[in-house]
């Protein structure tokens, strides 16, 4: 009976010690992601050019957050094809992608060839400050892999 009671207290204590002293992870690198959005400006839908070139300028900073998501989520696709015989019928894609980009910055913005362009920028050392200034930061024994040189 000693024995358990022994070699129980020696359990609970090796448990306290794997679980103090938290280091949390500090990368080496942070990635730096690019994402360009393009809009066409004539197919907007306002009468006034100036209407449909401010619609272009944000449908172009849109498409560019998309990216970005893309980017950092990846996406989700669902697909289905349908075959008949020895024919292909129809075949139906959907994507989806979803998330939230923080500290993202507009790098360029500007019309060429009929289109808006808007340029984006994430820098990963910013989205890590922003995250660890957030009122609750989560501290898990999540995998994290650092970014590959020359990928």
């Amino acid at each position: 009976m000693k024995l358990l009671i022994v070699l129980l207290c020696w359990l609970l204590a090796g448990c306290e010690v794997l679980q103090s002293n938290y280091e949390p992870y500090q990368p080496t690198e942070f990635p730096v992601l690019n994402a360009v959005g393009y809009a066409p400006i004539d197919q907007q839908p306002a009468e006034l050019k100036s209407e449909q070139i401010l619609m272009a300028m944000e449908a172009s900073k849109i498409l560019a957050y998309r990216e970005l998501a893309e980017q950092v989520y990846g996406l989700q696709l669902n697909s289905n094809t349908s075959v008949q015989g020895a024919s292909l019928n129809s075949i139906a894609t959907k994507i989806k992608v979803s998330g939230v980009i923080k500290g993202a910055k507009v790098i360029k913005t500007y019309p060429v060839d009929g289109f808006y362009v808007t340029e984006l920028e994430l820098d990963f050392k910013l989205v890590r400050d922003l995250y660890m200034q957030s009122e609750n930061p989560v501290h898990s024994n999540t995998l994290i892999v650092e970014p590959v040189k020359n990928f």
